[in-house]
């Protein structure tokens, strides 16, 4: 059974496979599920004999426990082995200070989220190298970049399957398959010419706890004992983890400093996804995407902890095409009705945008514009169940 999505006017659809979450015998295990879309979507056909393929995850901060899980990866690893590839994961270190900002803490962290070559059955590289310095400048054609910069674990590699946690976030709205490339294959220095947003503090509503100086990674962020937060403008990179930690919503972007709201939304995510696109440039056809519709919450798993679920779980997704890949989860998510328990403020109603219900000020859909604007795929996709 399929499901046309009516939303492109023209164009031929792209395919994006569907497994439900019910399971009544162990044909039907979640890992049973993963290695038939892996089938379904035709992955073994991308991976070249003896080709390096990288399985690009994101292996949570430390804190968090909504992470896409290692069983899932070493199914992957699995299939790519029996294709004839040589897998390994991946990620790189982030920008903002936390348990993976250098490679060293990067695979403690993934380590103790049970990341292990005994459990996935492939080595971890983590792609920028130590400090984030390997680096490579890839040439694009983008509105805001003529180059960005990849890391050099994932321009070398032969292929590439993406394995995604679509949720929330708070500057991109959402996070799927594009943000995945976008910030993960990107260096330090790449991440930091994605964000170039900067924010500010409402001191009417600081509470001066200092949450916001205790992670900002260049010491922007200062609280003077008995003074309100301050963030220093010209020391600031920009990387929002301020927004994400101040308890009272005192941080937000400085709309002064970007201009108008929706122009600064839409600018960041105009330079995010050419970021992507310059992550699979030079690997046509041998790039694929799975996103799990799981634990769906607010956040990215970049924060230290797990809120509650948006929506119930809804299942996996695999396409060769990650803009069909991530409005299928996009619609699929709206679709679902809200828990009015979770960190929605508005938009519980079944059809209504649950992003926006959680980061109002965000403009996630721009991501499918841009992306589509650059020729990364196609909004038109057939929903196939297996």
């Amino acid at each position: 059974m399929s499901v046309q999505n009516q939303d492109a006017k023209s164009g031929e659809a792209a395919k994006v496979y569907f497994a439900d979450l019910r399971a009544r015998n162990h044909h039907d295990s979640k890992m049973s599920k993963v290695a038939r879309l892996f089938d379904a979507a035709g992955f073994a056909g991308l991976i070249r004999k003896n080709g390096l393929i990288a399985v690009k995850m994101h292996f949570g901060e430390r804190g968090n426990d909504t992470f896409t899980s290692p069983v899932f990866a070493r199914v992957v690893v699995d299939k790519i082995r029996e294709a004839g590839g040589r897998p390994f994961l991946t990620d790189t270190n982030t920008l903002y200070s936390g348990s993976r900002h250098n490679a060293i803490d990067h695979l403690l962290t993934a380590y103790e989220h049970g990341f292990s070559f005994a459990t996935v059955n492939a080595p971890i590289i983590i792609a920028d190298g130590l400090r984030s310095n390997a680096c490579g400048e890839v040439p694009i054609e983008g509105k805001h970049f003529k180059s960005v910069k990849i890391a050099q674990g994932i321009l070398e590699a032969s292929g590439m399957i993406v394995l995604s946690h679509f949720k929330g976030h708070e500057m991109a709205g959402f996070g799927g398959a594009i943000k995945n490339l976008a910030m993960g294959c990107a260096t330090a220095a790449g991440k930091k010419d994605q964000h170039s947003i900067r924010f500010t503090v409402d001191e009417g509503k600081c509470v001066s706890c200092g949450e916001c100086q205790r992670v900002c990674p260049v010491g922007a962020a200062i609280v003077r004992r008995g003074e309100k937060a301050k963030i220093n403008a010209e020391r600031c990179i920009g990387c929002g983890e301020c927004v994400t930690v101040c308890r009272v919503k005192a941080v937000d972007i400085d709309w002064t400093s970007c201009g108008s709201g929706e122009k600064a939304m839409h600018d960041f995510t105009e330079r995010m996804v050419e970021y992507a696109h310059g992550a699979v440039v030079g690997k046509k056809d041998r790039v694929g995407y799975i996103n799990f519709l799981m634990n769906i919450t607010p956040d990215c798993d970049c924060v230290p902890w797990s809120d509650a679920p948006m929506v119930p779980d809804i299942g996996i997704l695999a396409s060769h095409d990650p803009v069909a890949l991530d409005k299928a989860c996009f619609d699929l998510v709206n679709q679902q009705a809200g828990f009015h328990s979770s960190h929605l403020s508005c938009n519980c109603e079944a059809g209504k945008d649950k992003f926006k219900g959680v980061w109002s000020h965000t403009t996630g859909e721009h991501q499918f514009t841009a992306a589509v604007n650059l020729g990364m795929g196609t909004t038109h996709y057939e929903l196939v169940n297996i």
